[in-house]
C-alpha cells in the first residue's frame, strides 16, 4: 500500500508518498481501506515537530478517515468486513490503509459519503463537548465563536444555534463571513481590523458574550478576556494564531468569569460513556438533517502539499480532505 510519510520535521514539502507493507489487525482492531482522510490544524503542527504528542519517526499523519473495513482482528463484535465507517486512529490516516481500535470506529449513515465521514468526528465532538459539558451553555445566552469559518468554528456555530444560543460568528474577512452564513448565525463580526472587543460590546449592550469559543488564541484571546459577560466562560480550544496567551487573573476576579479548557482526547479517556453519548447524539442530528457538514476542498492524494498549505496560508473554510481513493 501507499502511505504519506513524515521522515523529517518541516514543511509539507518534506513529506513523501512511499510503498509500505500492508497492515494486519491485532485483537480489538480493524484495518480500514481509506477513501478520504481529513486534515486538521494539529496535523500541520505534528509534521513540524511542534505538537504536544509526537509519534516516533517515520509516521503517517492523519487521525480521521472515512472508508471500508478490510480486515478484522479477534474481539470485534458488531463490525464486519465491508462495513462503511468513519475511523479516528491516533495516527496514520493519510495512507491507503489504517489501523484503528474498535473504540475509534463508527458505522456511518447510508446518506453520508466518505469525505463527510472523514471530516465529521473531530470538529463536531470537540465543539459539542465544549458547549455541552464545558460551557454548559443555556438557551438565550450569547455565544461568540472566533475562527468561525474553520472546521470547529462552523460546527460550534451550528451546534450553538441548535442549543438555543444567540450566536455571533466572528472571522477575519468578509469572504470568510460570507461562507459562515451557511450555518445561519444571528450576527456576523469581522475582526480583521483588530477591533474585536469594541464590536462585541456594541452587539451585547456593553455586557459582553456569555460564552466565547476560542480556537485561535493570541491577540483574540487577550481581547476576549475584556469582552466577556459576568459569569462568562472563555473556552480554550486551540492556538491557531501560533501564540499561547496568558490569562489575567484580575479580569477573572472582576468579571466573575472562567477560563475553561477543552481537551477532547482527555475527555474521551476520562469520560468514555459521556463521549459516546455525545457522538450518538451528533449522529442523530446528522440523520435528521439538523447539522450539515461542509467539505469545501478535497485534494487528490498526490496533492498533499497544496492541502497542507491551505492551513499555512490561513485559507481554511469548513473542512479539507485528501481523496486517497475514488468512491
Amino acid at each position: 500500500m501507499k502511505a504519506l510519510l513524515c521522515k523529517s520535521y518541516g514543511p509539507p514539502e518534506n513529506l513523501v508518498i512511499e510503498d509500505v507493507p500492508d497492515l494486519e489487525p491485532e485483537a480489538g482492531e480493524a484495518i480500514v481501506d481509506v477513501y478520504a482522510a481529513s486534515l486538521n490544524f494539529p496535523d500541520t503542527l505534528q509534521i513540524q515537530g511542534k505538537y504536544q504528542f509526537q509519534p516516533p519517526m517515520p509516521f503517517s499523519p492523519g487521525s480521521e478517515v472515512g472508508g471500508i473495513i478490510r480486515k478484522l482482528g479477534p474481539n470485534m463484535d458488531g463490525f464486519k468486513v465491508g462495513d462503511r465507517v468513519m475511523a479516528t486512529p491516533s495516527i496514520g490516516g493519510m495512507a491507503e490503509q489504517v489501523r484503528c481500535a474498535a473504540a475509534g470506529l463508527r458505522k456511518i449513515p447510508d446518506n453520508m459519503d466518505f469525505k463527510t465521514a472523514a471530516g465529521f468526528a473531530m470538529v463536531y465532538t470537540t465543539s459539542y463537548h465544549a458547549l455541552k459539558q464545558r460551557a454548559r451553555i443555556k438557551p438565550g445566552e450569547t455565544l461568540l465563536v472566533l475562527g468561525a469559518s474553520g472546521g470547529v468554528g462552523m460546527a460550534a456555530v451550528e451546534l450553538g444555534k441548535i442549543m438555543g444560543a444567540r450566536v455571533i460568528a466572528a472571522a477575519s474577512s468578509d469572504e470568510k463571513l460570507e461562507f459562515v452564513k451557511q450555518a445561519d448565525p444571528d450576527e456576523l463580526l469581522n475582526y480583521g481590523d483588530g477591533e474585536l472587543k469594541e464590536k462585541v460590546k456594541a452587539m451585547t449592550d456593553g455586557k459582553g458574550a456569555d460564552v466565547i469559543y476560542d480556537p485561535v488564541g493570541g491577540d483574540l484571546f487577550d481581547q476576549s478576556t475584556r469582552c466577556i459577560n459576568w459569569n462568562g466562560r472563555l473556552l480554550v480550544v486551540g492556538f491557531t494564531s501560533g501564540r499561547i496567551p496568558s490569562y489575567p487573573a484580575n479580569l477573572a476576579l472582576l468579571k466573575g468569569s472562567s477560563m475553561v479548557g477543552v481537551f477532547l482526547g482527555r475527555f474521551r479517556k476520562e469520560e468514555p460513556d459521556a463521549y459516546e453519548q455525545n457522538f450518538q447524539e451528533l449522529l442523530d442530528m446528522y440523520r435528521s438533517g439538523k447539522i450539515k457538514p461542509i467539505v469545501t476542498e478535497s485534494f487528490a492524494f498526490e496533492d498533499y502539499v497544496a492541502a497542507f498549505n491551505v492551513f499555512r496560508d490561513r485559507r481554511v473554510m469548513g473542512k479539507v480532505t485528501l481523496e486517497i481513493r475514488k468512491e
